[in-house]
C-alpha cells in the first residue's frame, strides 16, 4: 500500500474511503474528519470550554488529544465507577495522560460520593450493570458541567459504536431512541448541557491507530460487565457487512442522519427540576435520585437499620473533583 498523499509507504488503510496513509498523513486525514464534525455540526468553538469525559480507552483520550492539539479549551472529565481493578486502572490511564501533557483532568468518585459502586446500585434496584452505570454517567457529567460553568460535554462514541447503537435500535423499532440518536444533543433547558460526538465521523479502527501513532497509552481490557452485551453482538454482525462490504456502517448510520427528521418526537415531554436535585427531569424526582434512593433503602433494610426512608449520603451534591 501506498500513502494517497506522498506516495510513501502507507501505515493505515481506510478501505471505506478505498485509501490509505502514512502516520502523518492519516492523521492530517484524522484531523480533518474531527473538524468537519464539529463545524459541520456546529458543536462547539474555540472560545468554548469543553468537558471532554474521558474513560481511559482510546476513543476518550483521543477525542482530548485531538482536541488539545487542535486548539480547543479541552478538560477532561474521569469517572470512577468503583469496578474493582478496571475502575483503577481506567483512572490511572486517564491520570497518566493529563500529567504527561500538562492537561487539567478532574475525577468524579461514585463509591466516594455515593458510598456504593455501580454494580451494587445494579443489584439493589435490579437493574443490570449497563443501565445504572449509563444512568450514572450521564447524571454526573451533566452536573459537574452546570457546576462548573462548560457549556458543552464532549464523549468518545465513534461511527462503530453509533452505528451499533442504530442497528438495535431499529431491530427492536425504539422509536423514542432513535428520536434522540443524534451527534449533537442540544441542551435547550434549564440545567440540561449540549453533549456532541465529534467523532461520529470516525472508524473505531481510526481512533485506535490514531491513538497508536500518537503513542497513547490506553487501557485495553474492555468492562468486565460488558460481556454478553447485545452492543458487542450488534458490532461483530457490523464488522462482518464492513469487511464483505466496505462503508456498510458509513452507509447506515449518516443514511440515518439524512432521514432522522422523522423519527424526531413532534412534542418533547416538558422537563422540570429534580426536587431532589435539581436536574433536569421530565418527573418528581430523576431516575437517578430514584436509584440512588432506592439502594440507600434496600441496603439500610438488609442490614437492619431503622432510617430506611433516608436519602442517599452525597445524593444531590456537587461531586469530587479535582
Amino acid at each position: 500500500m501506498r500513502c494517497r498523499k506522498c506516495g510513501g509507504a502507507a501505515s493505515v488503510e481506510i478501505r471505506r474511503h478505498h485509501t490509505a496513509f502514512c502516520n502523518e498523513h492519516f492523521t492530517e486525514f484524522f484531523d480533518r474528519q474531527v473538524e468537519r464534525a464539529i463545524e459541520g455540526e456546529r458543536m462547539f468553538t474555540r472560545d468554548d470550554r469543553v468537558l471532554v469525559v474521558v474513560s481511559g480507552g482510546k476513543d476518550s483520550l483521543a477525542l482530548w488529544d485531538v482536541l488539545r492539539r487542535l486548539g480547543y479549551q479541552a478538560t477532561g472529565l474521569h469517572i470512577n465507577l468503583g469496578i474493582g481493578e478496571y475502575s483503577q486502572e481506567s483512572q490511572r490511564k486517564a491520570e497518566a495522560y493529563a500529567a504527561g501533557q500538562g492537561a487539567e483532568l478532574l475525577i468524579a468518585d461514585i463509591p466516594g460520593e455515593f458510598g456504593m459502586n455501580v454494580e451494587e446500585f445494579a443489584r439493589a434496584t435490579g437493574r443490570v450493570s449497563c443501565s445504572a452505570c449509563g444512568l450514572s454517567k450521564r447524571y454526573l457529567f451533566n452536573r459537574v458541567a452546570l457546576d462548573l460553568g462548560f457549556p458543552v460535554v464532549a464523549t468518545g462514541h465513534n461511527l462503530d459504536d453509533e452505528a451499533a447503537v442504530l442497528l438495535g435500535n431499529l431491530l427492536h423499532w425504539q422509536t423514542e431512541y432513535l428520536a434522540r440518536q443524534a451527534p449533537v444533543l442540544s441542551g435547550g433547558e434549564p440545567h440540561l448541557v449540549k453533549k456532541v460526538k465529534p467523532f461520529y465521523r470516525t472508524a473505531e479502527r481510526e481512533t485506535a491507530a490514531y491513538a497508536v501513532i500518537r503513542g497513547i497509552d490506553y487501557i485495553v481490557e474492555e468492562c468486565p460487565n460488558s460481556v454478553g452485551a447485545k452492543s458487542l453482538l450488534y458490532k461483530e454482525a457490523l464488522n462482518l457487512l464492513e469487511q464483505a462490504a466496505p462503508g456498510t456502517k458509513q452507509s447506515l448510520y449518516w443514511g440515518f442522519l439524512e432521514h432522522a427528521q422523522r423519527f424526531r418526537a413532534v412534542d418533547d415531554p416538558a422537563l422540570r427540576a429534580c426536587v431532589h436535585c435539581g436536574q433536569p427531569t421530565t418527573s418528581e424526582v430523576c431516575a437517578f435520585c430514584r436509584m440512588t434512593e432506592r439502594a440507600a433503602e434496600r441496603m439500610r433494610i438488609r442490614k437492619g437499620s431503622p432510617e430506611a426512608s433516608a436519602p442517599l449520603a452525597g445524593a444531590g451534591r456537587q461531586g469530587q473533583t479535582r
